[in-house]
């Protein structure tokens, strides 16, 4: 999916996502919080990245729901992706449930094998 930046809570939500895309996409952390300076620094990195779509992947938690209450007010128009309640944080939940999600949002998935575990 070409042009197109996905904005996750942090470092471990990111290299998990990256373990199952089989593309190329930018990645921006928050790494938890959220200032004004925060937003103004990811929408340069999203401008500065060519992005024509902006995608929310954040924790269902409630300082997942904050932050992306926070973020929907920066990026009005992202399309947002959730891990399901039962998981609550991204980096928990199980590797082949992140390549589902991702792959109905059309991006292209490595699916991992169940033989060879999650983690």
């Amino acid at each position: 999916m070409a042009g197109c930046v996905m904005i996750v809570e942090g470092k471990t939500d990111k290299e998990r996502l990256l373990r199952v895309l089989a593309e190329s996409v930018t990645i921006l952390c928050t790494y938890g919080s959220y200032s004004l300076e925060k937003g103004e620094k990811l929408l340069a990195q999203t401008e500065a990245a060519d992005a024509d779509e902006v995608y929310l992947f954040t924790d269902e938690d409630d300082s997942g729901k904050k932050l992306r209450t926070h973020l929907s007010e920066d990026f009005p128009n992202a399309i947002h992706l959730h891990t399901p309640k039962i998981y609550r944080e991204v980096a928990d939940t199980p590797l082949s449930v992140l390549a589902e999600i991702l792959e109905r949002a059309g991006f292209a998935v490595i699916v991992p094998h169940p033989d060879l575990g999650e983690r």
